[in-house]
């Protein structure tokens, strides 16, 4: 996809983009379908990933652009199995909780949706997604007339300056960390230690109550994208609680929590001094949202499978049809028009322990050996899973550019002989290979499919299985005794730079650098990349990278993309997953009358 420039850190401003996702660790073992779906069509068979583009003042400007057929009124319920741990923006990095938030706050910048896979980025809170200048070190923001907090205060600079200096605090221990250190340093925390003592920082001015300038160390042409993210909410300095605000959040957007009982529901009536006039980006239909936590996932869809009384009004943002009723949803046509299908934002990744799988020749033997297709087909065919071939993910990538090293596509199901060919002139002919799974119902069933294709190659498989609770923390050590693993990561925003630097950077205990990459010219250029202005010459770069990163050092095995299918009731309206979220977004939904 061709991004037009009109100058260096204004690339953005006009550039057409492919959406993002969350960040986050991927969900291995989440629900996804086992055996085939005979009949059904595979959802990505004419799939086109969803575009951005950057808006103007003018597209900044409320209210949101209804889906067809919106009415306002009614309440829709919520089903799903957790409640959300954080209301605090700062303490939000979770799709989930991200989601839940666009109804109750706002920030600078955000998405607005256009159409179905057709969205802008522009201005929530500020007027448009911000003025560049000093070769993109410095972002001024400009706050639109009439926003208001619940109690119909002012929404004021100092509010937003309080919020972003408040994320510095000791108690804010979740959240994105990207401007934080853009303003200070890496070591953020021991840079400045937040608001709470009397001292503001100095890389953000308010010349008066409606202008935010933000000073940065070094330029950074993609700052808007950044401030669209929900851990750069806002919060109302004269109502910050700290710790306490994350039970009791002060809402800037449409509603307002009315009861809230841990773990069993949610209840969000509307806030009088919300103005859809200033927002683009939220179209807030139902006058109440009921939410109901704590069913699983078959619960959850059989209620809306079978569409009586009041369940023709709920939904769910993530319960995901599980194996159990997957080949029967996509095979009634009866629920076609309330069927929902999307494939993963997130990179998911085999990795390997380079610590200990020293010859690339090995890996990439692993990699011709790979039985894409057969684990494809064990989670549930195409209708389940994609079989994508790069790092970066063709839905988060800006100017995405697809290759295929392993000769994926026209042999899927593994090329042995060459896998054989390699081995033979590698340093370790027979090797032995250690692979730790999540132990989940369907990682078992794919585990014994890894196995049994790479033995054929001559690589001898000893599956370690680990507690699903603690496997992000066994593979995260450093010194495991592991050869091979699962892992996934999402982008931030639109950009391999939210990617390739976070999976290919510092090696530590928990850090996602599960590889252990550790290649000062790989480093070098991606702080190269990172540092360019020319958002297109950044864009192809971070894509260039990719392929030589598999084809110089192979440290990984790109894995299958998960395929979200979900449902939702009959008096459900505007219903559509958000392919930055990954999870069915509240801003077009609405009940039919």
């Amino acid at each position: 996809m061709t991004v037009r420039t009109r100058s260096a850190v204004a690339a953005l401003a006009i550039g057409v983009l492919a959406m993002t996702s969350a960040c986050a660790e991927g969900n291995q073992g989440a629900p996804a379908a086992s055996g085939d779906t005979p009949g059904a069509t595979a959802p990505t068979a004419a799939y086109k990933p969803p575009t951005i583009t950057v808006g103007t003042a003018d597209d900044s400007k409320g209210p949101a652009i209804a889906p067809e057929g919106a009415v306002k009124g009614g309440t829709v319920t919520m089903l799903d199995r957790d409640d959300f741990s954080h209301f605090d923006p700062a303490q939000i990095y979770i799709n989930t909780e991200a989601n839940f938030n666009r109804l109750i706050g706002r920030a600078l910048t955000g998405y607005k949706r256009i159409t179905a896979g057709d969205f802008k980025l522009v201005g929530d809170l500020a007027t448009d997604t911000g003025t560049p200048s000093d070769g993109g070190k410095t972002w001024t923001f400009t706050l639109k007339d009439g926003v208001k907090w619940q109690d119909g205060t002012p929404i004021t600079s100092e509010d937003v300056k309080w919020s972003m200096e408040r994320t510095f605090a000791s108690f804010i221990t979740q959240g994105p960390t990207y401007v934080q250190q853009w303003l200070t340093d890496v070591d953020y925390k021991k840079a400045y230690q937040g608001p709470y003592d009397g001292k503001s920082l100095d890389s953000i001015e308010t010349p008066d109550d409606k202008t935010i300038v933000y000073k940065f160390k070094t330029p950074h042409a993609d700052a808007s994208y950044a401030f669209a993210m929900a851990g750069y909410g806002i919060v109302p300095k004269a109502k910050d609680t700290k710790e306490k605000y994350d039970k009791e959040p002060f809402s800037s957007g449409p509603y307002i929590i009315k009861s809230h009982l841990v773990d069993k529901s949610i209840d969000l009536e509307r806030n009088p001094n919300w103005d859809p006039a200033t927002d683009p980006i939220r179209g807030a239909y139902p006058d109440k949202w009921h939410m109901e936590f704590g069913q699983e996932a078959l619960q959850i869809n059989d209620r809306l499978i079978a569409d009586s009384g009041a369940d023709q009004t709920a939904m769910t943002f993530y319960a995901s049809v599980p194996p159990e009723r997957l080949q029967q949803v996509l095979g009634d046509s009866s629920l076609a028009s309330r069927r929902l299908n999307s494939p993963s934002p997130y990179g998911n990744y085999y990795y390997f322990n380079l610590d200990r799988m020293k010859d690339p020749k090995v890996r990439q033997a692993i990699n011709f050996a790979w039985p894409s297709k057969q684990i494809q087909q064990t989670l549930g065919g195409p209708a389940a899973a994609a079989l994508p071939t790069t790092i970066l993910n063709e839905n988060t990538t800006v100017g995405y550019q697809s290759y295929d090293l392993f000769n994926k596509v026209a042999k899927p199901d593994g090329d042995i002989e060459k896998a054989k060919e390699l081995l033979a002139s590698s340093s370790n002919p027979t090797p032995t290979v250690v692979y730790a799974y999540n132990q989940t119902p369907v990682q078992e069933q794919v585990t014994v499919v890894i196995k049994n294709a790479l033995e054929k190659a001559g690589i001898k498989v000893v599956a370690k299985p680990l507690d699903r609770k603690t496997y992000y923390d066994s593979i995260g050590k450093v010194q495991n005794e592991f050869d091979l693993y699962w892992g996934g990561w999402g982008a931030d925003w639109p950009s391999g730079s939210t990617v390739l630097p976070i999976i290919f950077g510092p090696v530590s205990d928990g850090a996602p650098n599960y590889s252990h990459l550790k290649d000062p010219a790989i480093t070098a250029e991606m702080d190269k990349i990172t540092a360019m202005t020319d958002i297109d010459a950044a864009n192809a770069a971070w894509m260039a990278l990719d392929k030589k990163i598999q084809e110089t050092i192979t440290p990984l095995v790109v894995a299958e993309n998960k395929i979200a299918t979900t449902l939702h009731g009959s008096k459900v309206g505007g219903a559509e997953i958000d392919p930055q979220q990954w999870i069915v977004q509240p801003d077009t939904i609405f009940v039919k009358p």
